[in-house]
């Protein structure tokens, strides 16, 4: 939404509208556009384009007939919708409840409770896959003591079954994380209206509370569709092929860079992600949702009965048992020397941490290389996209927002397959270097699929920076360079650090367009190693040190990004005191 109601103001004062005059805001627009258009609308668009083109150069729909005609293709789209609607249903299961209990009602530990629930999002699904399987598998942890004491087991992480239990766990935290702050601006006085008029208990849930918490809800289940629709890494690794990212990558690697089912099949995955982003935003649309005032009192926290906080406390604990699992079983995983039918590993050792850091170190070092520099990169293009949007009145501005925001919808796989197909016979500028053997694609499809993120938080920090800032630093006399530097960027220092931590960490954990576009280990980062360690029997142990060191890397960069922020508020804070 733009600061309209600031220009009187600036036109009073003989101002101009911030980013309007000199060429500077014109060229920013071209470099983005020119960025959005190279490295991910024409990759994308190559995509598509070659699915629709027969060997002659014509239109054709022969290769999609190709692809419904067969049996194994047809399974493949199947399961992948009915995984993918799985998961949304009993990633609902954990986060709904999780969600409800601590903003409902009053529980020690709430923030603890809500912070843990959101671990799973900084582990690899391919990574907590191979943790889950040594405690839930038919011959792991759970499954040995149910024997032992009840003589039965339950093959929870066979096949589509492990699947959907794999990544139901690791995504519920974004059903959790937008419910949670949906529930929290709901407006209390309506959930005393309806108790006034006799509603309560799962009648007050489920005709009050969660509508007004809808669109929370179905941004969160939108994500986990897309993300479980577009993985490519969890089916692998647990050795299910007959579903459509695992068959776009096995078609791609084995058949060839020109075999067109391929191109098929990322077209459908396209299709499906942005659909089910349209259909969450469909859904809202003609609905109102909003409370009656701002910063009103918020629902208020009632009191547990004895029987009820026992059920509630059980409840809890047992959701964050079964998702910790993928944390604590690869860090006894990184320790254990031999762990086989048995309930614990048999015996510890560090051999696996020696071997990691004397094979792999370099894989950890370019995993932070790439990472900063597609997040620097984010952060660089979101915060331009912010200014242009907000604070100039460029035309067609506002489509720099719609293209970075497609990303959302493009998965990683089909990013990767578009670069090689587009970039294929180009050399790096000056150099005989093929550009699709370097780590430069890699970092760039680091960079396009994280942008959203970046731009959402660069978007809401400006917004919360009023333009009047920005006329007192020109007329003082500052130039438009001047006042960014000096004015604009310090006060969004802290959503520009969110979007910077948030693209780092999930690029860290990036593996589909890794997979395809990593031409050599020495060019390897640490999600294409950890995916090679757990390729064999032997080479897990290293592999879940080199997961451990992952998830220590990204938890400690969110830890003292989170710090910087605190200091940067603070700092602020007395800055406008004094």
């Amino acid at each position: 939404m733009q600061a309209t109601t600031t220009r009187p103001g600036l036109a009073r004062r003989g101002l101009a509208w911030p980013g309007l005059a000199g060429p500077g805001p014109w060229i920013a627009f071209g470099l983005i556009l020119a960025f959005l258009l190279c490295f991910l609308i024409v990759p994308v668009g190559t995509v598509i384009y070659t699915a629709f083109v027969n060997e002659a150069g014509g239109l054709t729909l022969g290769h999609f007939g190709n692809f419904f005609g067969q049996g194994v293709f047809r399974e493949s789209f199947f399961n992948s919708l009915i995984v993918s609607l799985a998961s949304v249903f009993f990633a609902s299961l954990i986060a709904v409840p999780l969600a409800y209990l601590t903003v409902r009602f009053e529980f020690r530990g709430a923030l603890l409770i809500q912070t843990l629930g959101v671990l799973p999002l900084i582990m690899p699904p391919f990574v907590g896959a191979v943790a889950l399987q040594l405690i839930f598998g038919r011959s792991g942890s759970v499954n040995l003591l149910l024997n032992d004491w009840f003589g039965f087991t339950i093959p929870i992480m066979d096949g589509l079954v492990g699947v959907t239990f794999v990544e139901s766990i690791h995504y519920f935290p974004f059903i959790l994380l937008n419910l949670v702050a949906a529930m929290r601006n709901i407006d209390g006085a309506m959930e005393e209206s309806a108790l006034n008029l006799g509603a309560r208990g799962w009648r007050l849930f489920r005709r009050v509370i969660f509508p007004l918490a809808m669109p929370g809800y179905l941004a969160g289940a939108a994500l986990v569709f897309v993300k479980v629709f577009d993985d490519l890494g969890t089916p692998l690794v647990m050795g299910v092929t007959n579903m459509l990212a695992p068959q776009a990558y096995l078609r791609i690697t084995s058949m060839g860079i020109e075999d067109p089912l391929g191109y098929v099949i990322s077209v459908i995955m396209i299709v499906f992600s942005i659909l089910a982003l349209w259909l969450a935003a469909r859904v809202m649309k003609g609905k109102d949702y909003a409370t009656m005032q701002k910063g009103g009192n918020a629902l208020q926290k009632r009191r547990l009965s004895a029987w009820e906080s026992v059920l509630a406390y059980g409840w809890i604990l047992f959701v964050l048992a079964v998702t910790l699992a993928p944390h604590i079983g690869i860090l006894l995983m990184s320790f254990s020397k031999v762990w086989s039918f048995s309930v614990l590993p048999d015996a510890y050792t560090l051999e696996h941490y020696a071997t990691v850091f004397s094979d792999a170190g370099g894989m950890i070092g370019n995993t932070l290389l790439y990472c900063v520099l597609a997040a620097g990169l984010d952060v660089v293009i979101g915060t331009a996209i912010a200014y242009l949007i907000l604070r100039t009145q460029l035309p067609a501005r506002q489509w720099l927002d719609y293209l970075a925001s497609a990303a959302l919808a493009i998965p990683g796989l089909v990013l990767a397959i578009g670069y090689l197909r587009l970039f294929k016979g180009v050399n790096l500028p000056f150099t005989d270097t093929p550009l699709v053997g370097t780590w430069v694609l890699i970092m760039l499809a680091y960079a396009v699929r994280r942008l959203p993120y970046a731009l959402r938080s660069c978007m809401a920090a400006l917004q919360q920076v009023h333009v009047s800032l920005e006329e007192a630093a020109q007329s003082l006399g500052a130039t438009r360079m001047s006042t960014i530097r000096r004015v604009m960027v310090p006060l969004m220092a802290g959503g520009i650090l969110a979007g910077f931590v948030t693209s780092f960490i999930t690029a860290a954990v990036e593996l589909s367009a890794t997979l395809l576009l990593t031409s050599s280990e020495r060019q390897a980062p640490m999600s294409y190693g950890i995916y090679l360690y757990m390729q064999s029997i032997a080479g897990r142990g290293p592999g879940a040190a080199l997961g451990v060191l992952a998830v220590v890397v990204v938890g400690l960069g969110t830890y003292f990004s989170h710090r910087f922020v605190e200091r940067s508020r603070s700092t602020v804070a007395s800055s406008s005191k004094e």
